[in-house]
């Protein structure tokens, strides 16, 4: 069974349908990239896979055992965000808060975990570093690194790399790559040409939707009136 199923999902606000029988899934070792017009649902799907919103209709479904907690979560940042005043450390050991509930301490085993993924990310040598103070790129591997302390299995991103500059950009998806290489399955929202580059699936929203294979969606309607205008994007 996937770890992430869609089933005739319908997503929307105040009842508002935004999207209709929308039926994918997110398999172990996947790497789904979902590309769409402004306004065409993509956040608001992410949200209701997150169960942030509830479907309109239709349904969402984990299976393989995974848990709702496990899911990592790498959204937008807003500026007040960007702002918060927390070191590094407690920004990526704050990822364990939703498997396991406020507390007011972390375990030893959370506390190694979260340097070992700042590690991952090329980044432990700014564990004691304002968030606030670091660059757009490295503020994006300290939330990369959180949202790996909710999970090992799957990763819903939301635009990882808006607002940073081409080598930055470059380097961040570079370690989802990593991240996906070592079996973590990746849901990713983007209007970057770039990102489709490294999808095994595309799921493509508007008027017309195709869930399917990169190399499906390259030769599909979609795909060459998309993203790519018909450009190879090998």
């Amino acid at each position: 069974m996937a770890l992430l199923k869609a089933e005739h999902l319908a997503v929307g606000y105040e009842g508002q349908k935004v999207l209709r029988d929308l039926s994918f899934e997110v398999n172990a070792g996947d790497y789904l990239c979902i590309v769409g017009e402004n306004g065409s649902g993509k956040s608001t799907l992410m949200k209701t896979l997150l169960r942030l919103l509830p479907p309109l209709e239709g349904e969402v479904v984990c299976g393989e055992g995974l848990r709702r907690n496990e899911i990592g979560y790498l959204p937008q940042q807003t500026q007040v965000q960007r702002d918060f005043p927390a070191s590094v450390r407690e920004v990526v050991l704050s990822g364990f808060e939703g498997r396991n509930g406020f507390r007011p301490f972390y375990s030893r085993a959370e506390k190694e975990t979260a340097l070992e993924n700042l590690d991952r990310m090329g980044i432990l040598s700014l564990k004691d570093k304002s968030y606030r103070e670091l660059s757009g790129g490295q503020q994006q591997r300290v939330l990369l690194a959180r949202a790996f302390c909710a999970t090992r299995r799957i990763l819903l991103l939301d635009e990882p790399v808006a607002g940073l500059d081409p080598r930055a950009a470059r380097e961040m998806y570079n370690l989802i790559a990593d991240l996906n290489r070592d079996g973590v399955a990746i849901l990713m929202i983007s209007h970057d040409r770039e990102a489709v580059r490294y999808a095994s699936h595309i799921l493509h929203i508007g008027q017309t939707v195709f869930f399917g294979t990169r190399e499906e969606y390259l030769k599909s309607e979609e795909g060459k009136n998309g993203l790519f205008g018909g450009e190879d994007a090998s």
